[in-house]
């Protein structure tokens, strides 16, 4: 009786699933008249794969293979730059020395893409200038961060506002660093931008409030989904570590 009741409650389920989504009616005729199988084929064949495209199941998947292999998406975008080096490919492959620390190799690829009718594009403007930060050249960062800050509709962004702190405090000029980073830790998702700014207030002497965003951060860890605290624990690590070292 049990497993009957289980059985049509999982029938019902998948139908109000194929309603919902807009999948063809046959589904309807082959969970009902085929009960429990057909529901099975119908998750085999629809729902697994709907899951597995979504933007976390991406992720996920992602984050599995750079831990596995973490020079595995360096090593594509460089074959498909070699392949056909376009502005997009460069953009790729920049990104890609980027997150293995190849923080030079990103920055010239992000310079010579910035050329012509790209002289201006603001994700080049900012890949660069995160690239430029990342090698203590604050001054040549401003420069960039500045120009991608004239066009209020692209450039003034959350990840823009966090590299503009960070050259700000690169630069001694920490009253603007402070609120370039607190604007920055109020919109940016996750926790890089409260761990960054965390530490900026630890350096800064700040500990009492450095301490109240650490347990801020600390509260977000909990909250946050089992596939990303790993990221999350190194954000607040590095928080963490400045605020030890202050």
């Amino acid at each position: 009786m049990i497993f009957l009741l289980l059985s049509l409650a999982f029938s019902i389920a998948l139908c109000v699933h194929v309603v919902r989504t807009g999948r063809e009616f046959f589904w309807l005729w082959i969970i009902l008249f085929v009960p429990t199988l057909g529901g099975l084929v119908y998750l085999a064949a629809v729902v697994l794969p709907e899951l597995g495209r979504g933007p976390q199941a991406r992720r996920i998947t992602q984050n599995a293979r750079e831990v596995l292999d973490p020079t595995r998406e360096y090593r594509a975008a460089k074959e498909a730059h070699d392949d056909s080096p376009t502005v997009r490919a460069s953009m790729r492959l920049a990104s890609a020395a980027a997150g293995i620390g190849r923080h030079d190799e990103a920055e010239e690829l992000y310079r010579q893409a910035a050329r012509g009718v790209h002289d201006d594009d603001p994700d080049l403007l900012l890949g660069r200038a995160g690239a430029l930060v990342e090698l203590g050249r604050f001054s040549e960062a401003l420069e960039l961060l500045d120009r991608l800050g004239q066009d209020e509709g692209k450039g003034r962004t959350p990840g823009a506002a966090l590299a503009l702190g960070r050259t700000y405090e690169g630069l001694g000029r920490n009253d603007e660093a402070d609120t370039a980073y607190q604007w920055a830790a109020n919109r940016l998702p996750g926790l890089e931008g409260i761990a960054r700014y965390t530490a900026f207030m630890a350096r800064t002497g700040r500990k009492e409030e450095a301490q109240e965003a650490l347990d801020e951060i600390d509260r977000r860890l909990k909250k946050t989904n089992a596939y990303f605290k790993k990221e999350g624990r190194a954000w607040r690590d590095l928080a963490a570590e400045a605020l030890a070292s202050s």
